[in-house]
């Protein structure tokens, strides 16, 4: 079986100059008492309710929210999507991923314990650095979720000439089943993006 990591593809749509609409689209489609209203986040709008009054309706994002995959669930901030793709052979891969290259990856299996998986997995996320001339070192390690699931797997970093990466990579599984988590983050992104990896693993929780 062939294991590969999937990166989201991110697409903008321009629209041409001149083009006249009679209204842009709205991020969210609010539906209150019966009454459809299209509003973007932060957006105040005046909404006729059926009694004949008049609510004014207001839509922020809050700060962080939950996303659940079915067997584990985390929290993250609410800027963030998190895409899923069908790997096939009864594999899902759920990927959050930041604009400097932080990575949030979870793989979900239905036929098979991945837990052993670990090392294969690292290989293929750093095998073209490695190729490169990169230095990689690793070593085992086990993480003890917040609500008292343990997970088995390993901790590595590689290393070029410029700069260095820190994976984390760990898993959780029963006899035909499992999951398999993995991090990665630059040392030079650790200010800004630290926060962001210590929230997945603060409230990552697993339901096998």
């Amino acid at each position: 079986m062939q294991l590969r990591l999937a990166a989201a593809a991110f697409f903008a749509i321009m629209l041409c100059a001149g083009v006249v609409r009679a209204e842009d689209p709205k991020a969210f489609k609010l539906t209150i008492d019966g009454v459809i209203v299209d509003i973007d986040p932060g957006e105040d709008i005046d909404l006729k309710l059926p009694s004949g009054r008049t609510s004014k309706v207001r839509l922020d994002h809050n700060d962080f929210a939950t996303f659940s995959g079915g067997t584990f669930s985390f929290v993250h901030p609410s800027n963030y999507s998190v895409t899923k793709i069908d790997l096939g052979d009864g594999i899902a891969q759920y990927l959050m991923a930041s604009a400097l290259g932080t990575l949030v990856v979870v793989q979900k299996y239905d036929k098979m314990n991945p837990v052993s998986l670990n090392q294969l997995m690292l290989q293929e996320m750093t095998r073209e650095t490695v190729q490169a001339g990169g230095q990689l070192t690793q070593q085992p390690m086990t993480r003890k979720l917040a609500h008292g699931k343990e997970l088995t797997g390993l901790k590595a970093t590689v290393k070029t000439r410029t700069d260095r990466a820190d994976f984390e990579i760990v898993g959780f599984g029963t006899a035909d089943q499992g999951l398999l988590f993995i991090t990665r983050i630059g040392d030079q992104d650790n200010a800004t993006e630290q926060p962001l990896i210590d929230k997945f693993w603060e409230t990552l929780k697993v339901k096998l």
